[in-house]
């Protein structure tokens, strides 16, 4: 997706919404990153793996492949553009959200990064630490 087409999708999303929805956006098939090296040597005129090397170098710790946009008890509703979906998110108690933030700030002075870690697993249980040193402390 093009940045004057991302802004053409902010704007039409803010002027349809009602107010507190979260809006999804279809950005298209993904782009190997490999793919857009290539083409961006080229289009500067010089010549991939001649002018300029391509190197792997492999994900780095807590990288990922993919990004999930919603977990997997939520989902998505049409919106008359058909670029544009509305997500239907869980609901959460406030004080038990404010409660689990407060937790996250002081173990975060602590700068226990473990701690850290697991409370916020905890509060997003679904989410997993591929390629992460903190793999291990993922349920399941």
């Amino acid at each position: 997706m093009t940045i004057p087409e991302a802004a053409r999708l902010v704007l039409e999303a803010g002027s349809k919404g009602n107010g507190g929805e979260i809006f999804i956006f279809d950005m298209g098939q993904p782009v190997k990153i490999y793919d857009l090296a290539r083409k961006m040597i080229r289009l500067s005129g010089l010549t991939p793996g001649v002018d300029i090397a391509i190197a792997f170098t492999g994900l780095r710790p807590g990288e990922k492949l993919y990004e999930e946009l919603l977990n997997t008890e939520e989902n998505t509703l049409p919106t008359p553009h058909p670029k544009i979906l509305v997500a239907q998110v869980r609901e959460y108690e406030y004080n038990t959200v404010k409660a689990d933030i407060d937790e996250l700030i002081s173990l975060a002075k602590t700068a226990d990064n473990v701690a850290v870690v697991t409370k916020m697993k905890q509060i997003v249980p679904e989410f997993i630490s591929n390629n992460s040193e903190f793999g291990k402390i993922d349920k399941g």
